[in-house]
């Protein structure tokens, strides 16, 4: 055999056992956020997933928001972002917290719709009527929202 020959079998034997090698490791752990929907059996359908603490005072955004909110959003995600067991799922929630969820993205879902990925509601469809400003004055509210209940 020549030297190329025995070249070949070398790294092809060489990729095969590396390939082998990894086949039979264990599984990594899965990456991205471990944010998990609560258990939300025992909520009855239609009524409130979370309770919100509202805070004593809104800035003038978020009460704008508010209004567009309830307006656009709440038949819904519920009075105060709560959230309706069987219809959407709560803004006042650690999955929409703003290292996970950013402000972009809820103006991209009221846009474009969002396929549904966290919770087992369905998709949610866009928004219609409401501009990426109407949704800047939701998110101030929602936000205000979260940190008066701990969501940072």
């Amino acid at each position: 055999m020549d030297k190329l020959t025995v070249m070949v079998a070398v790294v092809l034997a060489g990729g095969l056992g590396i390939a082998g090698w990894q086949f039979l490791q264990p599984a990594a752990a899965p990456t991205g956020h471990s944010m998990t929907p609560p258990d939300i059996s025992e909520v009855a359908e239609g009524a409130p997933i979370a309770e919100v603490s509202l805070p004593e005072e809104l800035s003038g955004n978020a009460q704008l928001g508010k209004k567009i909110f309830e307006a656009k959003c709440s038949s819904c995600h519920g009075q105060s972002a709560a959230g309706q067991n069987g219809v959407a799922p709560p803004l006042v929630h650690k999955i929409y917290e703003p290292s996970h969820h950013s402000d972009m993205a809820f103006v991209a879902a009221a846009q474009n719709g969002v396929r549904s990925h966290h919770w087992d509601f369905g998709n949610m469809p866009p928004v219609e009527g409401v501009t990426p400003g109407d949704v800047k004055m939701v998110v101030a509210y929602v936000r205000e929202l979260q940190r008066a209940n701990g969501i940072e």
